[in-house]
């Protein structure tokens, strides 16, 4: 049996150069997402997400792998950040961030096998939050570049992409700010962190 690794098989979504920025016109994809509010440092609603996330992908990967023979590696967490005021979001007042925490699902997922995880799940983490859903998320257009060292010092990184790229190719904000983490910061120093940070932008 073959084992999928989407960061391999799909580059050009799930890598980026550390230097350049790159447009990448991203598709409509499955993900297991939940929606929360506050810190990601303090809510113990980020946890609870995160770990709810993890949760199901893994069952849904065991399930896929005994009921159609298909196995992959499961992909890596994703988050979308805002601010109802931009400037909150700008000057890092993480208690007034709002996310939306996800993971890619493979297309051989259906909704059947979301629900049948969900309820596995339930049973070692209890109830999931209200938010949590099997959906497609298309973004189409993004700009995206690959940040190496901690997340707070992604300021600079984002302050180019902002104020010199976006304006020097014609380009407006056409989505919410997305995080890739291609490393597990449980395990990993600050210093070494990889995450992409990608725009989806539309033509100003």
């Amino acid at each position: 049996m073959t084992k999928i690794d989407f960061k391999k098989s799909l580059p050009h979504l799930y890598g980026a150069s550390r230097t350049a920025f790159s447009l990448v016109d991203v598709p409509a994809m499955q993900f297991v997402m939940i929606d929360g509010f506050g810190d990601p440092n303090v809510a113990p609603s980020y946890k609870h997400a995160v770990e709810s996330l993890f949760s199901i992908c893994y069952a849904m990967k065991f399930l896929a792998k005994e009921t159609q023979e298909k196995d992959y590696v499961v992909p890596p967490l994703e988050g979308l950040w805002w601010a109802d005021d931009p400037a909150d979001f700008v000057a890092r007042r993480k208690a007034c961030w709002r996310w939306t925490m996800m993971i890619m699902a493979p297309d051989f997922i259906d909704a059947a096998m979301f629900q049948t995880a969900v309820q596995k799940t339930q049973k070692k983490l209890g109830a999931p939050p209200e938010s949590l859903r099997l959906d497609v998320f298309c973004e189409g257009p993004s700009l995206q570049i690959l940040h190496v060292g901690a997340y707070d010092d992604e300021g600079p990184v984002l302050a180019r992409l902002h104020g010199e790229e976006m304006p020097s190719r014609g380009f407006a904000f056409g989505g919410k700010h997305h995080e890739i983490y291609l490393s597990d910061a449980r395990r990993t120093e600050p210093a070494k962190l990889r995450t992409i940070l990608r725009q989806p932008v539309r033509r100003a």
